[in-house]
């Protein structure tokens, strides 16, 4: 969680590096990914807010982050995502509130992670994982790190063997390979 203005440097700076890597950022790059950029600041900006207790500008920031989220087809809430988030696209991405998820998510367009109906419980997630195009995730299940959702893998049940692939209605592993090779072809 972001509690210091540290924290919410770090958060953005890993943000950052999980969008651009190591690569120099023009000004064509900069205007196409603006929108994008900027919903991950304000997200982090509102969960310093939100951590730290100041209520207006917790409100401010939640208010200016619904409205990019409108924009961009985004709901994701402030406090789901460790640092090193990268939504790649454009276009539907829901993150119930409730879910946790680790370090260097990278999701694509069409995710839903969220409750099982009737279920309070979301998704608890580890960290570099990725969500392929379409992916839905939901219920009170536990999914480990290291693992990629393959485009259209409803997963519905917990995972817990790391570096695997999920694909699938319902969900099964279909690879030994996992998240190792996606998550470093991105950030090269």
């Amino acid at each position: 969680m972001i509690r210091t203005k540290e924290d919410l440097k770090y958060y953005i700076k890993r943000d950052m590096y999980a969008r651009f890597g190591d690569k120099k950022i023009t000004l064509a790059i900069r205007c196409k990914v603006k929108d994008m950029v900027k919903f991950n600041i304000l997200l982090r900006k509102a969960e310093y807010h939100i951590n730290n207790n100041h209520i207006i500008c917790a409100i401010l920031y939640k208010i200016l982050l619904l409205k990019k989220g409108m924009k961009l087809g985004w709901s994701i809430d402030p406090n789901t995502f460790g640092p090193g988030l990268c939504v790649v696209h454009y276009g539907t991405v829901v993150v119930n509130g409730k879910a946790r998820i680790g370090e260097n998510a990278r999701i694509h367009a069409g995710v839903n992670i969220g409750t099982n109906a009737g279920c309070n419980m979301a998704p608890r997630i580890g960290d570099n994982v990725y969500f392929g195009p379409g992916a839905k995730v939901f219920g009170d299940i536990d999914i480990v790190s290291n693992i990629a959702i393959g485009a259209n893998a409803v997963v519905n049940k917990s995972f817990f063997e790391e570096g695997v692939t999920l694909g699938g209605i319902p969900a099964r592993i279909i690879s030994n390979k996992g998240t190792e090779k996606i998550i470093r072809r991105y950030m090269e």
